[in-house]
C-alpha cells in the first residue's frame, strides 16, 4: 500500500531517545490483541499513580531492530472522558501526566466491521497534530461481513499511513512496524472544519490556552475543542482547573449561545459526524451479503431467554468441574516435591529453631498457598477465555434483566464476574460505569463474589468435613458452587439495598456493544495466566511468606518450660496469645482460639488461612515427618476432647469467609477509587458484621438441629 506522498519535518524522536507509541482504540477493537503481537512477553504492567487504571507499557523493535516502546491506552469511545479510563487515555495523549511522558506517535486501531463508529476517536486524536498511524484490525472480519473497503481512498482523505492487520493471526504486523519504523512520518491534520458559528471561540478559547497555560497551538485547539464539546466531563475526570482567564472567555460565548438558543456542544458533535460520514460513504462500499452473520445465529441461542440461562449454567458448571479434575494432578505433584523438601530439610539439618523455621515455618507456609496454583490457574484461563471469545459480554446481556431488579445495569455484571478471579481488577473494572452511584454500589459489593484467594479455604474446608480420604467430586463441586451462589445472592442482596437505601437512584439503561464472535486467542490467554500466576507467585513469595516467618516466630516464642505439650507452647505463645483475646467474639461460631489465630492473618490476604493452619498445626506436630495439614485438622480437640473441625464448624467458617472482608489489598484499592476511608471502612464493618452474624446463626442453629 502507498504511504502519503507528502512528507512534513521529521518529530522529534528518531535518533535521541527511544520512540514512544500510544496505542488508542475504542474497546474490542483488538487493541491488546495488537499490543501483545507487537511486544510479546516483553511487557510490564501496573498501575497509574493516583488511580487503580491498568498501566501497559511494552516494546517492540523497528525493522532495523532499534526498540520502539509502545504503551496501552485503555479502551476509549471519546477523548471527552466520561470515566476514569477514558480520562487517563485524554490527558496521557495532552501530556497532562507528569507520570507518563507525552507520547511521541499514535496508533489508531479501528474496528474495520464498524469503521464509521470508530471513526469519531480517530477524528478527535487527528486533531493532536501528531504523528498517526491508522490500523484497521479485524480485516478478516469484515471480510465475512461482505464489507469492501477503499484503504487508498482512506489514506488519501486523512494525510496518515493506514495499514490492514489481522492481529489475532498476525497478519499486517510486519507492514506495521515498518511504518513504525519511520522517522518521516506526516503531522496528522484536521479531518473536518469547525462549523463558523463556534470557530470564533475556538480560537479565542486556543489562544488563551497558548497565553496562559503554555500549550502548543495544536493541543489548545483540541483542548477548546473538548471544553465546547463535553466541558463538565473534562472538568470533573480530573484535569487542572481552568485559567479565569480562559473559564470568562468559555462563560462569555456560552452566556451568548444560550441568548441566540445556539446548541454549541450538539453542533459541534453533529458536524463530526457528518464529516465522518461522508468519509465513511467514500470508504465502505455497501456489504454484497444479506441474511443473519454467524455471530447472528449464535447470539439466537445464547442469548435467548431460555437457552441462554441454560449456556451460562453449563459454562460455570464446566468451569468448576475442570478446576477439580483437571488441576488434581499438577496439585498432587506440587503437594509431593513441597513435602520432599521439607523432609530433605530436617533429614540434611540438626533439630532446632532454625530448621523448624525452615520446615514449618518457610515451607510449609508457602508450599500451603503455592498447591492450590494449578486451580487459580485454570479460573483465570477460563475467564480469559469468555473475554477473548466474546462471550463475556453476552453473559452482562443475559445479566442485564436480573442485574435492574437490584438498581444496576448488565455493565456491573462484568466488574463481579472478573471479581470471581480478583475482586482487585473486577473493582478497577468498574471504571467504565458512568453513573456515580452505581459504580461505588458495584464497588461496594465487588468483593463478596467469591475470589480465587477464598478457594484455598473452600477446599481445605470441604476436604476437612468429608469422611474418608477421598471427598468425591459431585460432591466438591455441589458444595463449591453453593459458596460461590451464596456469594452472589449476597452481593445482588445489599446492591439491592444500598440503591434503595445509601444510593439511591433508578437503574440507568444498558447501552452495551456485543463484539463479533472470534476463535480463542489462546496466546493473549496464555500472557494473561502467566501475568497473573506471577503476582500469585510474588504474594507467594513475598507477602505470605513474610506472614509465615513471622507467624511461626509468634506461635513459638516465647519458650514454654521444657517439659510443656505442643500445644501448651501454642497456646502461651504471642500467637496463642492474640487467638485468646479473640477467641470470646469466635467461640459462639464455633470457632476456638487456633482458628481465631488464621482469621486474624488472613486480614493480608484470604488464602494465608491456609499457610496459616499449616504453620499451627505443624508447630503441634511431635514426630520428624510432615504431617498433611487435613489429618492434622481432623485430629484438632476442643480442651473437653470434642472434635473442632466438625462439618457444621468447617460449613460454618466457609460461610464466614464468603462474607468477611478480609484483604487488605482490597480496601486499600477501594480507598484509592473512592478518594478516601469512609467507604472502605464501611464496606469493611458491614460485610465482617454480615459474617459473623451468618456464622452465628448457621452455627447455633446447626447445633440445636444435633448437627
Amino acid at each position: 500500500m502507498a504511504l502519503p506522498t507528502h512528507i512534513s519535518a521529521p518529530s522529534a524522536n528518531s535518533t535521541s531517545r527511544v520512540p514512544v507509541y500510544a496505542l488508542v482504540g475504542n474497546p474490542n477493537c483488538g487493541k491488546s490483541t495488537l499490543f501483545n503481537a507487537l511486544t510479546g512477553l516483553k511487557q510490564k504492567v501496573g498501575n497509574y499513580p493516583g488511580v487503580t487504571v491498568e498501566k501497559k507499557v511494552g516494546t517492540t523493535y523497528s525493522q532495523h531492530g532499534q526498540p520502539i516502546t509502545v504503551i496501552d491506552l485503555p479502551g476509549a469511545y471519546s477523548l471527552a472522558a466520561r470515566s476514569p479510563d477514558e480520562a487517563v487515555t485524554r490527558d496521557v495523549l495532552l501530556g497532562r501526566r507528569s507520570d507518563t511522558a507525552q507520547p511521541d506517535r499514535i496508533l489508531c486501531i479501528v474496528d474495520a466491521t464498524n469503521l464509521e463508529r470508530n471513526l469519531y476517536l480517530v477524528h478527535q486524536i487527528l486533531d493532536l497534530g501528531r504523528p498517526v498511524i491508522l490500523v484497521l484490525n479485524m480485516m478478516d472480519l469484515a471480510a465475512q461481513a461482505g464489507l469492501r473497503l477503499r484503504l487508498n481512498r482512506l489514506e488519501h482523505e486523512l494525510g496518515i499511513p493506514v495499514i490492514a492487520c489481522e492481529a489475532a493471526n498476525g497478519k499486517g504486523i510486519i507492514e506495521l512496524r515498518l511504518a513504525m519504523s519511520r522517522t518521516d512520518l506526516p503531522l496528522s491534520r484536521h479531518a473536518w472544519n469547525v462549523p463558523a458559528p463556534i470557530a470564533s471561540a475556538v480560537t479565542e478559547l486556543q489562544a488563551s490556552l497558548i497565553a496562559h497555560d503554555r500549550k502548543a497551538p495544536l493541543i489548545a485547539r483540541a483542548e477548546a475543542l473538548l471544553l465546547l464539546t463535553d466541558q463538565d466531563s473534562v472538568r470533573v475526570a480530573g484535569s487542572t482547573p481552568l485559567d479565569p482567564r480562559t473559564a470568562e472567555i468559555l462563560r462569555g460565548w456560552e452566556k451568548r449561545w444560550e441568548g441566540e438558543g445556539t446548541d454549541w456542544a450538539g453542533t459541534l458533535v453533529n458536524s463530526r459526524y457528518e464529516a465522518i460520514g461522508r468519509l465513511a460513504a467514500e470508504v465502505v462500499l455497501p456489504s454484497a451479503t444479506t441474511g443473519p452473520t454467524t455471530s447472528d445465529r449464535i447470539d439466537a441461542v445464547v442469548t435467548h431467554p431460555v437457552w441462554g440461562w441454560l449456556v451460562l449454567g453449563l459454562v460455570m458448571l464446566l468451569l468448576f468441574l475442570s478446576i477439580f479434575t483437571l488441576a488434581e494432578y499438577p496439585m498432587n505433584w506440587i503437594d509431593g516435591r513441597v513435602a520432599a523438601l521439607a523432609n530433605w530439610v530436617k533429614a540434611g539439618m540438626a533439630p532446632g529453631d532454625l530448621r523448624d523455621l525452615i520446615t514449618d515455618g518457610a515451607i510449609a507456609g508457602v508450599g500451603g498457598v503455592l498447591i492450590f496454583l494449578p486451580q487459580i490457574l485454570i479460573l483465570f484461563f477460563f475467564i480469559g477465555l469468555l473475554e477473548s471469545t466474546g462471550y463475556m459480554a453476552r453473559a452482562a446481556f443475559i445479566m442485564d434483566r436480573l442485574m435492574s431488579r437490584v438498581g444496576l445495569n448488565g455493565k456491573s455484571f462484568i466488574p463481579l464476574l472478573s471479581s470471581y478471579a480478583c475482586a482487585i481488577p473486577g473493582i478497577m473494572a468498574t471504571r467504565t460505569i458512568e453513573d456515580p452511584k452505581d459504580r461505588l454500589v458495584t464497588i461496594l459489593v465487588a468483593p463478596l463474589m467469591s475470589c480465587s484467594a477464598r478457594l484455598p479455604v473452600y477446599l481445605l474446608m470441604i476436604a476437612a468435613l468429608v469422611p474418608g480420604d477421598r471427598v468425591p467430586l459431585l460432591t466438591k463441586v455441589g458444595i463449591m458452587l453453593l459458596m460461590y451462589a451464596l456469594g452472589t445472592v449476597g452481593a445482588f442482596g445489599f446492591a439491592w439495598l444500598f440503591k434503595r437505601t445509601l444510593l439511591k437512584g433508578a437503574p440507568p439503561l444498558m447501552i452495551m456493544e456485543l463484539p463479533p464472535y472470534r476463535l480463542p486467542l489462546f496466546r493473549d490467554v496464555a500472557l494473561h495466566m502467566v501475568e497473573r500466576a506471577g503476582l500469585f507467585l510474588r504474594r507467594a513469595g513475598t507477602v505470605i511468606l513474610g506472614i509465615s516467618i513471622v507467624l511461626w516466630f509468634l506461635a513459638a516464642y516465647p519458650k514454654a518450660p521444657a517439659d510443656a505439650t505442643p500445644t501448651q507452647q501454642l497456646a502461651q505463645s504471642f500467637a496463642g496469645r492474640a487467638g485468646h483475646l479473640l477467641e470470646p467474639v469466635i467461640r459462639p461460631l464455633g470457632f476456638d482460639w487456633q482458628i481465631g489465630i488464621g482469621l486474624i492473618t488472613s486480614f493480608a490476604a484470604r488464602e494465608v488461612f491456609v499457610s496459616t493452619m499449616g504453620v499451627v498445626f505443624n508447630a503441634e506436630s511431635s514426630d520428624n515427618d510432615t504431617k498433611p495439614l487435613r489429618q492434622a485438622m481432623l485430629a484438632a480437640r476442643w480442651p473437653d476432647g470434642r472434635m473442632l473441625f466438625t462439618p457444621l464448624t468447617c460449613i460454618t467458617l466457609m460461610i464466614f469467609y464468603v462474607f468477611a472482608m478480609q484483604c487488605m489489598s482490597t480496601i486499600a484499592v477501594v480507598k484509592r477509587e473512592t478518594n478516601g476511608w469512609k467507604w472502605p471502612v464501611f464496606q469493611t464493618v458491614y460485610m465482617t458484621g454480615t459474617a459473623w452474624v451468618l456464622s452465628l446463626i448457621v452455627y447455633q442453629a446447626g447445633r440445636g438441629l444435633g448437627f
